[in-house]
């Protein structure tokens, strides 16, 4: 069988497997600089063009293994370029083959109905196929960017890859069997049919795969939005507890007032009347210290502060809690007590207690109100997107308080920030004041 017009040069299948993960590279996190990376990439043109070029002769007993190594390759380029999972580089790379296959095919197809003599010279065949190249990538670039710039890490699970790689697997076998059977119900045998197939059923096989990743970022997203709600729940349900509890205590504190003052009357040692004074000046304190204009936030700091007493950890609050009236109930507990169990968490890792610091502040600026978390922090932080990055080995489950705290600054029309400096860890949260309380 003559196939002159459906076989691809493999130079321009492999500039086509080059040129697909380098359009899933620039979306997702890189590992390197610019530098390193313009490197990898010269290096990785290198090797998949030699070595499809090399093996373009072999038998036809070879062509799978000669395509799984080319495979392997491609998935070591966009492994070794970006920051993500063993399983996310196989999903990407089985992504990346199938539209490289779908691009060889398409460029050539397009190539030979424009030009079917193929008698132009080799680089200006080659810039036109380039362009083609170009301009199709450019197109599923700003189509993929749409999940993959708010997803670069999606976390697929072993099923998950699974099924993308039956997808492809099926894909490849459908739109290649024509190079090897012609009888069968799924092949031909004229050329230019051979290349139209190929190119439909990679076409078809692109988007099941773009349906099936868009089912997968769905899922996440289910999955986080519970995740979010389940934190949301969480510090609701903490907050109500903790009511309780210091209900409880201030029910304690009343009647002990009415107890020294029973004893006072009673006794008038000098030494117990200091003692007294002290209970009471205690007692004052502690009034004093939650008593910030919104009972909601009271509770939580007396919590808190309870808590951090017990971990020797100094929480100081400079906060109007009245500016925080128009924030509802659940929020005002998600927000401080993921940023609080945040800072908690931490400081109680550092091992001089004296260090142990944690300051909030709620004030106004500027026709702004301003949240302000601090702790004094040692460590080195990965950001992404301007928050950091879990430190915690199982990233899938983590991270959830952050996101919280963002989702609810955004649900009031305002931005969360993070900072790191001078040892100092600070969690910002900036609303424009409610036009009620204008």
């Amino acid at each position: 069988m003559n196939n002159a017009v459906s076989e691809i040069p493999r130079i321009y299948t492999a500039m086509a497997e080059w040129g697909a993960c380098i359009v899933y590279i620039s979306i997702l996190r890189h590992r390197f600089k610019l530098k390193k990376m313009v490197i990898i990439f010269l290096v990785a043109l290198i090797l998949q063009s030699s070595f499809m070029v090399l093996t373009g002769d072999s038998p036809i007993v070879f062509w799978i293994p000669n395509m799984m190594i080319a495979i392997l390759m491609m998935f070591f380029f966009i492994y070794s370029s970006c920051q993500i999972s063993i399983r996310d580089a196989g999903y990407y790379c089985v992504r990346a083959f199938v539209l490289a296959e779908l691009t060889a095919s398409l460029g050539w197809q397009i190539y030979r109905f424009f030009w079917p003599e193929d008698d132009t010279r080799f680089w200006i065949k080659s810039f036109l196929i380039i362009i083609m190249y170009v301009l199709f990538f450019l197109i599923v670039w700003a189509l993929e960017k749409r999940y993959l710039s708010d997803n670069w890490q999606i976390n697929i699970n072993t099923w998950e890859l699974t099924g993308a790689v039956f997808i492809g697997s099926v894909v490849f076998f459908i739109s290649n069997i024509s190079f090897v059977f012609g009888n069968t119900p799924f092949s031909s045998q004229y050329p230019h049919e051979i290349l139209k197939i190929r190119t439909l059923v990679d076409a078809g096989g692109y988007a099941i795969l773009y349906a099936h990743y868009i089912q997968c970022c769905q899922a996440r997203a289910r999955k986080e939005l519970e995740a979010l709600n389940n934190v949301l729940h969480n510090q609701y349900v903490q907050y109500k507890h903790s009511r309780e509890s210091i209900d409880m205590i201030n029910r304690k504190y009343h009647d002990l007032k009415h107890q020294i003052s029973a004893l006072r009357a009673e006794n008038d040692n000098k030494k117990r009347e200091e003692w007294l004074d002290s209970i009471e000046n205690d007692i004052k304190d502690y009034e004093a210290q939650n008593q910030t204009g919104n009972s909601v936030l009271d509770t939580v700091l007396t919590s808190k502060s309870l808590y951090c007493q017990k971990h020797d950890i100094k929480l100081t609050c400079v906060v109007n809690g009245s500016l925080l009236d128009f924030m509802d109930v659940r929020d005002i507990c998600s927000v401080f007590g993921n940023a609080l169990d945040n800072a908690i968490e931490y400081e109680k890792m550092i091992v001089d207690k004296e260090k142990r610091l944690i300051h909030i502040s709620v004030f106004q600026k500027q026709g702004f109100i301003i949240l302000r978390f601090e702790n004094y922090f040692e460590s080195e932080l990965d950001f992404e997107k301007g928050f950091p990055v879990t430190t915690k080995k199982d990233k899938r489950y983590h991270g959830y308080g952050l996101k919280s705290i963002r989702h609810i600054a955004e649900k009031y029309g305002g931005t969360a920030k993070v900072y790191t400096k001078d040892q100092w860890f600070e969690l910002d949260l900036i609303f424009p004041i409610p036009e009620s309380e204008n």
